[in-house]
């Protein structure tokens, strides 16, 4: 269950837009010295999160750890940094466990059947949601927005129907920009 949180979404939005205007600042010293900034920080916060992702992991029976990925802010900062502490799978199984239901209304459903190394899910789809098109753009709708939501660090979706594979194109979103290069 995700905690929404107006203010971490804000902060969020505000960071990524900052990135994105130091993005567009021509080449020169301040934008090498503001790239090699927000290197540093990403670096020092990233560093400090592992060590307190640790602490916890050593006293933590799951209850704390889930918890923590479950606050949408706190989610973003360690996914941003590899610590999240649900993995990718169990992510991806509980965004279709939650999504299951609505497919099931209109007559389909979704199977997990893996999720590569490079994250790459590969779904099998059942139902009147597979080779109807209207029903095939209400799946990949409902499923875009449970994974995106749950595991944006999901890289593509493929689903396998009667027909064979399929790509279904999913918008990746990158939710903070990776650091600049100097």
């Amino acid at each position: 269950m995700s905690v929404v949180d107006a203010r971490g979404q804000d902060r969020i939005a505000r960071v990524e837009g900052l990135l994105e205007d130091l993005d567009r600042v021509g080449e020169g010293p301040a934008r090498d010295v503001a790239g090699e900034l927000v290197e540093a920080l990403l670096d020092l916060y990233g560093e400090g999160l592992a060590r307190i992702v640790e602490r916890i992991a050593e006293r933590d029976d799951g209850t704390l750890a889930a918890e923590l990925g479950g606050d949408e802010l706190v989610a973003h900062l360690l996914l941003l940094h590899g610590l999240h502490p649900v993995p990718l799978e169990e992510r991806v199984r509980g965004a279709l466990a939650e999504v299951r239901p609505y497919l099931e209304t209109h007559g389909g459903g979704v199977d997990l059947l893996s999720l590569d190394d490079d994250g790459v899910v590969r779904l099998q789809l059942q139902g009147s949601c597979s080779g109807c098109p209207s029903s095939a753009v209400t799946l990949k709708h409902a499923v875009e927005e449970a994974i995106h939501k749950a595991a944006p660090d999901v890289a593509d979706i493929v689903s396998v129907d009667a027909e064979g594979p399929a790509l279904i194109q999913l918008e990746v979103y990158q939710t903070c920009p990776a650091p600049l290069r100097p």
